[in-house]
């Protein structure tokens, strides 16, 4: 059987609570003798009973074993071990010193109060003997110092630039050059006046024949100044102290690497960083050696191998883990082992990484819900934001937080974990690398980025009021007061932000009443105004309409007369006529002005010396053919709108030339005469054409004339109501294929259909007759198309053929017909509004427009997509 355990005998807190779950998970799994613990775990009787005896907390490798053998959840485990080690931290605090000596420390004779490691704090002067591993780095400052008057130290945030200055260069030269006085400051947010200070400041020895002055965190010329001009002011100064004939002054700049481009814009140190220059890398694995061990065995201490070679490995390569390895040492060396710095040690404290985490997380779980929402407010307001850089610590006043008991208690408890530092009536973060790696922190910073941004400008301008004498000019108004109040309800403000709010929002207030006694004022008179407004602007649109009307009838009157007078200049003077026309038009823009004006805008020539009854254009568009009652026709050269060429006359025929067509290629034009022939020409040469052939036997005069779209067949119509149709393949051997009928008076029109199957012909009789002229030696007749109640004057086939328009006068001017099946065509649609007899109808190229032109001047479009 067994033995039974001791009880737990003590107080009750996180060491025996966590004693009394390890003893319910071994009950759990059936009260296992711990010699078969002891097997499974791979650890001895005796240190898995001392495990559970709540004496002290078990190394996180033995506590997992304990859990593996009892067949727990290790997870679970290891969050509940680390939880337990940091509240052990939380309540020890700062160990006392004399209690770990009397576990067997050695004597402690370096660092403050006997403890090796600085943790996040940079390394002061007074803990030289403790600052290892920058041997090599000092002597190069020293003598790049020696060189040069004015030098950078330029680092990553968390290389070790102020230890190495503070620790490092100012022993060394005080050692090196004992007549040498060294001052050092930091910029703040009054750089000029705190250099001022420093350089007023007696030297020490009295007898130092040269000051060194060192510019540490000199980035914060760049984040907490405020003011460009003083930033460069001090700037000039503190480099022209140095650089000045027979100066006595050297100075040294810690610079943080990322504000690097902020330098350059300044042109006093851009000789220094290209020059003299010192930057500040990661350590190598000899030197994180000596960081680690020399210390602590200054301090008769020891480290273990493991744990140095686990922090070496961590640290090496990395230039910003100096703050963190110099806190996983401080934690560790809170849990040392009598005079050994173990790796149990290490990862009770959080590890590498976790430490400073932990440490931060032991603080804020110390805290009452009260006490963390001051937390979360001390630490946001002690970052300045980058813009474009990472943020940067940000010193304050401590008059600029709460003076309550509540805030005094996170300051003392983080200042005690060297999370913050307390110096000189100055609160700031112990070390940027807390930004880095608190989580909780960064989770705030993300949360509340702008407002943040709004508490730091609101910050800035209470001190800029407060400096002006709390002048009334340079309190917030309108947007910017808004959300400060809205800031004020969210989060906590100093008093003087406080104070600051409230004299703007008094000042906005006075102003509100101050405007509305003199909106109110300015109320009764603007409603006396506009009334008289509204009165006098009744009387003044009453006259301006009425002069309006009488302009208008005038300029309408006058432009009507100037139209008139146009038509009997368009011949004789066109130039005089165009600008008449212009004028009218601008005058009074009315439908006869225009119409005057696009006439007289049209290119006209004189092209007959009688009437012109035909034309039609060659198919590429560069001729013109024109048919006259003097008995001939006309070619002409065209080219777009400029004015046409006359280029021959064709003369042979008896009587007034009433038609005109050419054929599809372009060669050949065909005339038709009131003499009763119809005559073809060689028109490729337009110069000089050739009559080929002329066709009789029409019978009466010919009224029309149409190619098949191969130009193989030409239709005739005369006034004796019949249609010829001739083989015009061969032009000089016209040869006659048949005479149409059916028609009782004079054919006016003809038309092939597209495919050259169908021709369409129209006359005097009002009916449009469609003929199948596949064989045209063999004409069939298909059909006769009655509609129109007057002379049929034009017919036209759609581009797909599909259907067929007719145009003439009467009641019906223009009738649409179904045409895909020409045996049995039907009525599609009557198109009306035309006043006067219609003589030509054409389709668009597309089909999808009907144009139609009419003795009542006007021309009509028809959309036609679906004439049905």
């Amino acid at each position: 059987m067994a033995r039974k355990e001791r009880p737990l005998e003590g107080d009750d807190g996180p060491l025996l609570r966590f004693a009394a779950a390890l003893r319910r998970l071994r009950h759990e799994a059936g009260s296992p003798p711990y010699r078969r613990l002891a097997v499974r775990a791979h650890y001895s009787v005796a240190t898995l009973s001392e495990a559970a005896a709540g004496r002290r907390l078990p190394s996180l490798d033995v506590t997992l074993a304990y859990v593996r053998a009892c067949g727990g959840d290790t997870g679970e485990w290891e969050r509940r071990w680390h939880a337990v080690a940091a509240e052990l931290s939380a309540g020890r605090g700062e160990p006392d010193d004399r209690h770990d000596r009397g576990q067997g420390a050695g004597p402690t004779q370096d660092g403050a109060d006997g403890v090796p490691y600085v943790g996040l704090a940079a390394f002061r002067a007074e803990d030289a003997g403790l600052f290892f591993g920058r041997e090599r780095l000092v002597e190069d400052l020293v003598a790049t110092l020696a060189r040069h008057r004015v030098v950078a130290l330029v680092g990553a945030s968390g290389a070790g630039k102020s230890s190495l200055l503070h620790a490092g260069l100012l022993p060394r030269l005080r050692q090196d050059a004992p007549h040498t006085a060294t001052r050092v400051l930091t910029p703040g947010p009054h750089p000029v006046q705190r250099l001022e200070e420093a350089l007023a400041a007696p030297r020490e020895p009295a007898t130092a024949d040269e000051l060194v002055l060192v510019v540490d965190q000199f980035e914060e010329v760049f984040t907490v100044c405020t003011d460009p001009a003083a930033r460069s002011r001090f700037i000039a100064a503190l480099v022209g102290e140095a650089q000045r004939p027979g100066s006595r002054c050297r100075v040294v700049l810690g610079v943080r690497a990322d504000f690097y481009a902020h330098c350059t814009r300044h042109a006093p140190l851009v000789g220094i960083l290209r020059d003299a220059q010192t930057v500040v890398g990661p350590m190598t694995a000899a030197e994180l050696r000596r960081a680690v061990v020399e210390p602590a065995r200054r301090a008769g201490l020891t480290v273990e191998g493991g744990l140095q070679a686990t922090l070496v490995a961590h640290a090496h390569g990395q230039v910003g883990a100096l703050p963190l390895l110099s806190h996983a040492l401080l934690e560790t060396w809170r849990r040392r082992r009598g005079a050994a710095l173990t790796l149990d040690g290490f990862h009770a404290a959080g590890g590498f990484e976790g430490a400073l985490a932990q440490s931060a997380e032991a603080l804020y779980a110390s805290l009452t819900a009260r006490q963390q929402q001051l937390a979360r407010h001390i630490f946001v307001h002690l970052i300045a934001l980058g813009e474009g850089t990472e943020d940067t610590k940000r010193p304050i006043a401590r008059d600029e937080l709460p003076s309550d008991a509540g805030t005094a208690t996170v300051l003392a408890r983080a200042a005690r974990l060297r999370l913050l530092t307390l110096d000189d009536g100055r609160v700031e973060l112990t070390h940027e690398a807390l930004i880095r790696a608190w989580p909780r922190l960064r989770g705030w910073l993300t949360d509340d980025r702008e407002r943040l941004r709004l508490h730091r400008r609101l910050t800035e301008a209470a001190r800029a009021w407060e400096n002006l004498g709390r002048d009334p000019g340079a309190l917030y108004r309108g947007t910017r007061l808004a959300l400060a109040r809205d800031l004020a309800a969210a989060t906590g403000l100093t008093a003087a932000e406080r104070d600051f709010l409230d004299a703007g929002l008094a000042a906005e207030e006075a102003a509100g009443n101050s405007a509305r006694r003199r909106a109110r004022r300015l109320g009764y008179l603007t409603a006396l105004l506009a009334a008289l407004v509204v009165v006098a602007g009744v009387a003044t649109a009453s006259a301006v309409r009425a002069g309006a009307e009488v302009t208008r009838q005038r300029n309408d009157a006058v432009a009507g007369n100037l139209a008139d007078s146009v038509g009997d200049l368009t011949t004789t003077e066109p130039g005089l006529a165009v600008q008449l026309s212009l004028a009218a038009y601008r005058l009074s823009p009315t439908p006869k002005t225009r119409d005057s004006l696009v006439s007289t805008l049209m290119t006209t020539l004189s092209a007959h010396p009688k009437e012109v009854v035909a034309l039609a254009y060659r198919p590429d568009g560069r001729q013109l053919a024109t048919a006259s009652g003097d008995d001939t026709a006309r070619l002409w050269q065209t080219n777009g709108t400029d004015r046409p060429v006359a280029v021959a006359a064709l003369t042979g025929h008896g009587g007034d030339v009433r038609t005109v067509a050419y054929r599809p290629d372009g060669r050949t034009l065909a005339t038709g005469s009131a003499d009763g022939t119809a005559r073809l020409w060689d028109v490729s040469d337009p110069a000089r054409p050739a009559e080929l052939a002329s066709l009789t036997g029409q019978g009466g005069e010919v009224r029309a004339l149409a190619y098949s779209p191969d130009g193989h067949t030409l239709a005739t119509s005369g006034s004796d109501g019949s249609v010829g149709l001739w083989d015009v393949a061969d032009a000089t051997r016209p040869a006659p294929l048949a005479r149409l009928g059916g028609h009782r008076d004079a054919v006016r029109a003809v038309a092939f259909a597209p495919d050259g199957r169908t021709l369409a012909s129209a006359g005097e009789d009002s009916t449009v007759r469609l003929t199948d002229v596949t064989d045209p030696r063999r004409p069939v007749p298909l059909a006769a198309l009655k509609g129109h109640d007057t002379v049929v004057f034009s017919v036209a086939f759609s581009p797909d053929g599909g259907v067929l328009a007719s145009a003439g006068g009467g009641r019906s001017p223009i009738r649409l017909w179904n045409a895909a099946d020409p045996r049995r065509p039907t009525p599609l649609a009557t198109l009306t509004g035309h006043t006067d007899v219609v003589g030509s109808v054409v389709f668009s190229p597309d089909g999808r427009t009907l144009a139609s032109a009419s003795d009542d001047r006007t021309v009509r479009m028809w959309s036609v997509a679906r004439p049905a």
